[in-house]
C-alpha cells in the first residue's frame, strides 16, 4: 500500500533524456527524419502529442499520402517520393491494399520500434524549452499525460515536425502566417484577401452499410448543410474519408490558438451531413447504412511558416528551378482553398500544376534564426504559394529525410545545420540521401566507395523491345492515346501499329517530346501526319524525319477518334508506359491546364496513365528496335526511370537471366544493395482506396546472389521491396559477383535498377 501524507506541492517524476537529435512531431515528416538519422547511426529521440505516429495520415486523421504523384492525375511520370517514405508505402501495399488506416498505423509504429536508437515518447507534447544562449536551444520540456510523467530532453539538434512549429514558435524562430503580397516575391498566383490567406482544417467521417435499417437522430449541434452549406448538392452517400476533403473551417481564423472551435464548427458540418444522407429522403440506399467513424482531432493544413535562409515561391514550382543544395522534390499542385472553406461558395481548391517535379533547396529546411533548429514538414521557409504545393505529406515526409540526414553529418562533424549548406558540404548530403534512395532531380549518385563502378559488367540477356504484342480485342478510343518510348539522340525509330477502321475515317497522330528531357509533359512537338484509314484492320509505318537531340521519352500519340480501335498488349516492362488525355477531377486536370488569367502557370495538355489493371501498352512494332535497357543502367547513378529506362532489364525469353560483375583482383565484400522496380508512378494512396495487388507486377521477387565460384551467398524467394541490403556475416573474398533474378511474370521481363559492393 502507498500512502503519502499532505504536503504543499508535488511535482511530477521527470526524467531526463539526452540524444544526439530531438524531432518534435511524429507525422510522416517527423518519422522519416528520425528513422533516417537512426539508421544512419545517431541516438534520436522522437516526440509527439499523439497515441499514434503519423499525423494526418494516421488513423486519428485518416487523410491519403499523396505528394509529386498527384493521384496519377498529373503529368510527373515515375515520381513517388524515395527514401524511407518510399518504404511505408509499399509495405502498406504488400500488408494493407484494402486501405486500412488501422493497418497504416501498425506499419509506421513498427518501423520506429524496430530502431534501436529510437527513444519513442507517444501522447507526450512539448510545452517548454531552455536555451543555451539567445540563438540555441539546449532542452525541451515536455509532458505525458498518460503517465503524469515530465522529461526534459536534450540534444545538441533539434528539429521541429510538430506542424504548428511548437519549438520553432517557443525559440523565438522567425516564422511568418498568411499570404505575401504578390510583389514580394513577383507570384502572380498570390490570394487576394477575399480568397483568403489561410488553408483551413478538416474532418471526416467513415459509414459502412448494415444490411438492416439503422435511424439517425443528430446531435443538437448539428447544422442544417441544405441552409448553411452551398455546395450541399455535392453530398452523396457514396463518398466518406478524405473524399471530403473539402469539408473545411477555419482560414479566417487563428489555425493555431482556434483550433479547438474550428474543430466544433467541423463536427457540427458532419453531423449536418450526415443527417442530410440519412434523413433527407434524397438517398434511400441510406437507409440501412450506420456512422462508423467520425475524426476527433482536426487535420490541419496551415498555420505557421518559418523563415529559412531562402523561401520556396511560386517561380520555383512552376519554372521548376534548380538549386545548388536541392535535397528533395515537390510536385503536387499550387493548390490553395478558399478560407471559407466549407461554407464558401467558391470551389473547394484551386489547382495549378507545374509541367514536371521541382527541387527543393535544403535552406528551407533550417530556421535563420535559431542555430540548432532543423525545420521539416509544412513548416519549412516557403511563401504561401509555395507551400500551397510543398505542404503535401509525401513532400513533406521527403524533406524530412534530408533534415534526418543532414542531422547525421552535423553530428559527425560537428557542424550548425547553416553550416551543411556550403556547396561542398551539402554535396555529401546530396550524396548520402541518394545512397539510401532519395530521388533528387538531375543528381546521380557518384560513389567513390562502391566497387561495382570498377567492375567488368555483362549480363545474360538484355531486352531489345521490338514489340508489344496484340494481346486484347480492338478497343475503341475514348481518349486520345499516347505510347511513350525511351527514344537517345539520332533518328526516331520506324514504327508500325495497326489501327481498326469501322468506316473510312482520317485519324491524326503526333510525334512529341517534353521541353526539357527529365519532364513528362508532351509539349513540343516534333512532327504530325494524318492517316487515311480504310474499314477494318490497317497496316500503318509511320516514319519520322526527325532527329531526337538528346536522351528522352518521345510520345507517339493518336488523337481521339470514335470510329478507331487499338488492341493493346499484355507485357508491362520496367520504363515503358502507355498514357492517355484523360480527366482526373479530383486533381483539377480537365484534360488541358489553360488559365484565363496570368496567373503565373504554364498552359499544357495532361497526359496520364491508367490504373492497372487497365493501362496496358498500346500493340506495336519498333522496326529497329529500343536497345536501352542495357546492364551498365545497373551503375549510372539512378534508380528509376527518369528520362531513360535506367534499368538492366532481361529479354523475356532468357529463362535464367543473370548480372555477371567481375573483378580484375579479388575483392572482399561485406554488403550489396539491390534497387527493384516497385513501380514509383504508382501514388500508393494508403487509406480508403483499393489496390489489385499486393506485389508490384515490375518488382522481382526472386533472385540470388552468388560469387565467382557459384556458390550461393543469398537466396530470396518472396521479395517485394524497393531496396534489398544484403549483409555477409563475414566479408566474402571473391573475384566476381552473379546477381540472378527471375521474371516476375509470363508478362513482365526481370528488371534490376542498381547494384552497389562495398567492402564493409
Amino acid at each position: 500500500m502507498l500512502r503519502a501524507e499532505s504536503v504543499e506541492k508535488r511535482n511530477p517524476v521527470t526524467i531526463p533524456v539526452t540524444a544526439d537529435l530531438v524531432v518534435v512531431g511524429g507525422g510522416l515528416s517527423g518519422t522519416c527524419c528520425a528513422i533516417t538519422a537512426a539508421r544512419a547511426g545517431i541516438r534520436v529521440i522522437l516526440v509527439t502529442d499523439r497515441p499514434v505516429l503519423g499525423g494526418n495520415s494516421s488513423s486519428e486523421v485518416r487523410l491519403w499520402v499523396l505528394g509529386a504523384t498527384s493521384h496519377m492525375g498529373n503529368n510527373n511520370r515515375w515520381s513517388r517520393e524515395g527514401g524511407v517514405l518510399n518504404e511505408l508505402l509499399v509495405e502498406n501495399m504488400y500488408r494493407n491494399p484494402e486501405g486500412n488506416p488501422l493497418i497504416f498505423d501498425t506499419i509506421i509504429l513498427e518501423k520506429v520500434v524496430q530502431e534501436p536508437n529510437i527513444t519513442l515518447l507517444l501522447n507526450t507534447s512539448v510545452h517548454d524549452l531552455e536555451k543555451a544562449d539567445p540563438d540555441t536551444i539546449s532542452k525541451v520540456f515536455a509532458f505525458c499525460s498518460q503517465n503524469s510523467t515530465a522529461y526534459e530532453l536534450s540534444a545538441p539538434l533539434f528539429c521541429d515536425a510538430s506542424g504548428d512549429g511548437i519549438v520553432g514558435f517557443l525559440a523565438g524562430a522567425a516564422f511568418r502566417m498568411g499570404a505575401e503580397a504578390a510583389d514580394e516575391f513577383g507570384e502572380k498566383f498570390a490570394p487576394t484577401e477575399e480568397y483568403g490567406e489561410l488553408l483551413g482544417h478538416s474532418m471526416y467521417f467513415y459509414s459502412k452499410d448494415t444490411g438492416k435499417p439503422v435511424r439517425f437522430v443528430p446531435p443538437s449541434y448539428a447544422i442544417d448543410v441544405t441552409k448553411e452549406v452551398p455546395r450541399f448538392r455535392r453530398f452523396t452517400a457514396k463518398e466518406q474519408g478524405c473524399q471530403l476533403w473539402w469539408l473545411e473551417y477555419g482560414g479566417r481564423l487563428d489555425t493555431v490558438h482556434d483550433t479547438e472551435k474550428i474543430k466544433w464548427e467541423l463536427w457540427k458540418v458532419v453531423y449536418g451531413v450526415w443527417d442530410y444522407i440519412k434523413n433527407s429522403g434524397k438517398f434511400p440506399e441510406a437507409e440501412t447504412m450506420t456512422l462508423e467513424w467520425v475524426g476527433t482531432i482536426p487535420g490541419k493544413r496551415e498555420s505557421r511558416r518559418f523563415e529559412g535562409d531562402y523561401m520556396l515561391h511560386q517561380q520555383d514550382v512552376v519554372e521548376q528551378r534548380a538549386h545548388y543544395d536541392d535535397v528533395a522534390f515537390g510536385g503536387w499542385s499550387i493548390d490553395l482553398h478558399p478560407a471559407d472553406g466549407v461554407f464558401s461558395e467558391k470551389p473547394g481548391c484551386n489547382q495549378w500544376h507545374s509541367k514536371g517535379i521541382y527541387g527543393i533547396p535544403y535552406r528551407t529546411y533550417y530556421s535563420r534564426n535559431i542555430k540548432n533548429l532543423f525545420l521539416a514538414g509544412r513548416i519549412i521557409s516557403a511563401s504561401h504559394v509555395a507551400f500551397g504545393s510543398a505542404r503535401v505529406m509525401a513532400t513533406s515526409a521527403h524533406g524530412g529525410q534530408a533534415v534526418g540526414m543532414a542531422a547525421v553529418l552535423c553530428t559527425r562533424e560537428n557542424l550548425l545545420p547553416k553550416d551543411l549548406a556550403a556547396p561542398e558540404r551539402v554535396a555529401e548530403l546530396q550524396q548520402e540521401l541518394l545512397k539510401i534512395g532519395q530521388h533528387i532531380p538531375n543528381l546521380r549518385l557518384k560513389d567513390g566507395q562502391d566497387l561495382v563502378q570498377s567492375a567488368a559488367l555483362s549480363a545474360s540477356s538484355t531486352l531489345v523491345l521490338r514489340e508489344l504484342t496484340e494481346d486484347t480485342d480492338p478497343l475503341p478510343m475514348e481518349f486520345s492515346i499516347g505510347q511513350l518510348l525511351p527514344v537517345q539522340a539520332g533518328a526516331f525509330p520506324k514504327i508500325i501499329v495497326h489501327p481498326y477502321a469501322s468506316q473510312p475515317t482520317e485519324l491524326e497522330v503526333e510525334l512529341r517530346i517534353a521541353s526539357r528531357s527529365d519532364n513528362h509533359t508532351p509539349d513540343v512537338l516534333l512532327a504530325a501526319k494524318t492517316l487515311s484509314l480504310a474499314p477494318g484492320r490497317n497496316c500503318i509505318h509511320l516514319e519520322w524525319d526527325v532527329t531526337i537531340a538528346e536522351s528522352a521519352y518521345a510520345f507517339l500519340i493518336f488523337r481521339k477518334n470514335e470510329n478507331v480501335s487499338f488492341r493493346y498488349s499484355e507485357k508491362r516492362i520496367t520504363g515503358v508506359l502507355s498514357v492517355f488525355n484523360l480527366v482526373n477531377e479530383a486533381v483539377s486536370n480537365y484534360g488541358r491546364q489553360e488559365p484565363t488569367e496570368d496567373i503565373g502557370v504554364d498552359t499544357f495538355e495532361f497526359w496520364c496513365p491508367q490504373r492497372r489493371p487497365a493501362g496496358l501498352n498500346l500493340a506495336l512494332k519498333v522496326e529497329s528496335g529500343l536497345p536501352f535497357f542495357a546492364a551498365e543502367n545497373i551503375r549510372n547513378g539512378l534508380q528509376r526511370p527518369t528520362n531513360q529506362p535506367n534499368a538492366w532489364v532481361a529479354d523475356p525469353a532468357d529463362q535464367d537471366p543473370e548480372l555477371q560483375i567481375r573483378w580484375k583482383e579479388p575483392k572482399e565484400i561485406g554488403r550489396v544493395e539491390l534497387s527493384f522496380d516497385t513501380d514509383f508512378d504508382h501514388p500508393m494512396e494508403n487509406v480508403l482506396m483499393t489496390h489489385p495487388e499486393t506485389v508490384m507486377p515490375f518488382c522481382v521477387q526472386a533472385f540470388r546472389v552468388l560469387d565467382d565460384a557459384g556458390n550461393v551467398l543469398f537466396t530470396e524467394t518472396a521479395n517485394h521491396e524497393t531496396r534489398r541490403t544484403i549483409r555477409f556475416e563475414k566479408p566474402v573474398k571473391t573475384s566476381g559477383l552473379r546477381i540472378q533474378i527471375d521474371h516476375p511474370s509470363a508478362q513482365t521481363p526481370a528488371a534490376l535498377m542498381e547494384v552497389r559492393a562495398y567492402a564493409g
